[in-house]
């Protein structure tokens, strides 16, 4: 009798512990109450200040935990189908993509990026795996607003290299030999975008993130714009709804599986989420990995986010873009902001996130 009941407890057990995955709609978990979400709240969501653009503006939160929404808010014109912009986070957008042809056989991390691009012919040592560290050795200046007329992005974006930006970026002279150093860099992440072009074909490469990746997890709102060459902005300009970028985040949570399918091979998220030999501390605000930020100690330093477990990674972007997968607390979170100060704190938002979800 009690063996009996002990399997019949079990099989509950396992029933109720099943993994839950997105149809159409993502599933409903129990919904977060007391005061650490008011004080998550508080940090997230201040008075909005749209004259002076100071603080935190923040125009979408979501949680997932267990593959199920726990919170959910918008504020300003962002709903939660509207497709926001990504900014960087459209770098491991890209490095994602072409985890999947990197699945089909299709290149090694060790292959020469002329490879696929010969427009580099001028740096023929640079590898794919060169680019996916921001560790090209190619001379960029990563300057936004601080330093427009320095900026190569700018000039990449926006001027003379917007029409083909991967072609401006392999026009640039060398700092440092490929692979030695990590210098971030839009033009990297752009030059991975031309090289999936022939990766993949000229007839796939239109509708590769979409058939590769997009349709496979149920996203159904994503926008990104390409430059004149038909090369997708992999730097910076993909859109997404906060629901569909959550999915990207739960593919990476759980391993590249998607349901029963093994979308991205496990040896490919787990470069992702390697960090890059050559940083040095303090070069950036959390550790490279694969075009994802780490948390974890570099070089003598200390874990950029201390208050947040170490296995967490992200995607980010500009003006407080973030995707943030926390594996061992089965977390995935999605925030979209319109930040212009600089006052934003990665660490302060994951540490009430952690302290509203944790019982």
């Amino acid at each position: 009798m009690f063996k009996g009941l002990s399997l019949f407890l079990l099989l509950i057990s396992f029933t109720v512990q099943a993994e839950q995955w997105p149809g159409e709609q993502w599933p409903i978990g129990p919904k977060l109450t007391g005061p650490a979400v008011d004080a998550l709240e508080a940090y997230a969501f201040p008075t909005r200040d749209d004259s002076t653009r100071k603080g935190l503006r923040t125009d979408a939160l979501l949680v997932i935990r267990d593959g199920q929404v726990i919170y959910e808010r918008y504020a300003a014109a962002t709903t939660a189908d509207t497709p926001h912009l990504t900014w960087s986070i459209s770098k491991s957008l890209m490095a994602t993509v072409l985890g999947v042809a990197y699945g089909e056989g299709l290149f090694k991390l060790d292959d020469p990026a002329a490879t696929f691009y010969p427009a580099l012919e001028k740096h023929p040592a640079i590898t794919i795996q060169d680019l996916l560290h921001w560790a090209s050795g190619i001379d960029w200046q990563e300057d936004y607003e601080y330093a427009p007329l320095k900026s190569s992005v700018v000039a990449m974006l926006y001027t003379r290299g917007h029409r083909d930006m991967a072609a401006f970026t392999a026009n640039h002279d060398s700092y440092a030999l490929p692979g030695q150093a990590f210098r971030y860099s839009s033009g990297d992440s752009n030059l991975l975008a031309a090289a999936l072009k022939t990766i993949v074909g000229p007839q796939r490469y239109p509708d590769y993130p979409w058939t590769a990746l997009f349709d496979p997890l149920g996203i159904r709102h994503a926008t990104w714009e390409t430059d004149a060459t038909g090369t997708f902005v992999a730097s910076s300009y993909a859109y997404m709804t906060a629901r569909d970028l959550a999915r990207i985040g739960l593919l990476m949570e759980r391993d590249g599986r998607w349901n029963d399918r093994q979308l991205l091979p496990k040896d490919w998220v787990a470069f992702n989420r390697q960090p890059f030999a050559g940083y040095k501390a303090h070069q950036d605000e959390a550790v490279p990995g694969g075009q994802w930020w780490l948390n974890r100690p570099a070089d003598g330093a200390a874990s950029p986010w201390p208050d947040a477990p170490p296995d967490t990674f992200a995607a980010l972007g500009h003006w407080g873009q973030a995707l943030y997968v926390i594996p061992s607390e089965n977390l995935v979170i999605v925030r979209y902001a319109d930040d212009r100060d600089g006052s934003y704190r990665h660490n302060e938002l994951l540490k009430r996130v952690l302290g509203a979800v944790r019982p």
